[in-house]
């Protein structure tokens, strides 16, 4: 019987992809080689955003349809790896991407979209990106993140940072800040907080509020970075067929995320290329946003919860949920 398989050239390589007519999107039809293609199109802004970082790979063995599952440390298969030290400060080695036949890699084994670090192999300790992630909760949706994007680039302007935008590919927007790899996922993550809290000074419809139970309007997830804490990357396949896409400011009105899945992508990426090129060169000081971490401590404004894997943190506030306090009070 003749096996299920094919070759692909990528950076040089040739790359074994088994099952390639293998349907990972049942309500689209589309394949596994159909996945490859699209990377290998946009390798260039793919891989750049995942270049070098510890990547967890989130495998999808029977498709979209079945439930995935998480590895973050890499299998033999992988060729690029590198150790790295977990939050429980359990040491591992994890996948990380040189070129696109790394991501290539990771796709035969079940992945659909990328899930990098924010900090790179060659300084584990010192994120060069904040994250920015606007989920919107029950009964909010992605017009309402559109309207919180618009105060999030004007707040990071007053602040000297340059923002990089893209929908998630499922119902919010990503706002990534390039930082130069000076600070400590700690200050990152309180300095995510604190851009967090001043927009919802600014506005209503933004809550910073860990618990589910208190959450209304447009979640700003600061613990997207915490250390080993994981977003899709630019130019991700999601779940839902939607490309996690990246659009410019000028954008942010008329970006239909929608509009943006795996059959239609190749036509925006011909029209306008790769939108994170230049993203390398602007890395910016967090300065600015740490004085507003000190200005929230003069407030009473300490930290908030940490995700509950994590160790319980210095200054911390109680990791319950409100509603189980109060009955314990």
């Amino acid at each position: 019987m003749a096996k299920d398989e094919t070759t692909v050239e990528a950076a040089g390589r040739e790359i074994r992809v088994s099952s390639p007519t293998k349907v990972l999107f049942p309500r689209h039809g589309w394949t596994k080689l159909d996945l490859v293609d699209h990377y290998l199109r946009c390798s260039e802004g793919a891989v750049r955003a995942v270049y070098h970082r510890p990547t967890s790979l989130k495998r999808w063995p029977a498709g979209v349809a079945e439930d995935f599952f998480f590895t973050k440390r890499a299998p033999g298969t992988i060729t690029h790896s590198h150790p790295v030290r977990f939050p429980s400060a359990r040491p591992g080695v994890m996948p990380y991407v040189d070129d696109v036949a790394d991501i290539v890699e990771q796709v035969q084994l079940g992945v659909i979209d990328l899930n990098p670090w924010n900090a790179r192999i060659e300084d584990l300790d010192h994120p060069d990106e904040l994250r920015l992630d606007l989920d919107p909760t029950d009964g909010f949706d992605f017009e309402h993140c559109r309207e919180v994007a618009h105060a999030v680039h004007e707040l990071i302007e007053e602040k000297g940072l340059v923002g990089w935008p893209k929908t998630s590919g499922s119902r919010g927007i990503h706002v990534y800040i390039r930082l130069r790899p000076e600070w400590d996922f700690f200050q990152v993550r309180r300095a995510a907080l604190a851009l967090g809290r001043e927009l919802e000074r600014r506005m209503d419809l933004v809550t910073t509020k860990w618990w589910k139970e208190e959450r209304s309007g447009v979640f700003i997830d600061y613990n997207q970075n915490a250390r080993d804490k994981t977003i899709a990357a630019a130019y991700s396949v999601r779940q839902t067929g939607l490309v996690s896409t990246p659009f410019s400011w000028d954008e942010l009105d008329e970006i239909d995320p929608l509009a943006m899945t795996l059959d239609a992508f190749p036509d925006r990426w011909s029209s306008r290329g790769d939108l994170t090129e230049g993203i390398d060169g602007s890395g910016g000081d967090l300065t600015a946003v740490l004085e507003m971490v000190a200005a929230d401590e003069e407030k009473g404004l300490g930290d908030a919860p940490w995700p509950p894997h994590y160790p319980k943190m210095p200054g911390e506030p109680p990791r319950v949920q409100p509603s189980k306090r109060k009955m314990e009070e």
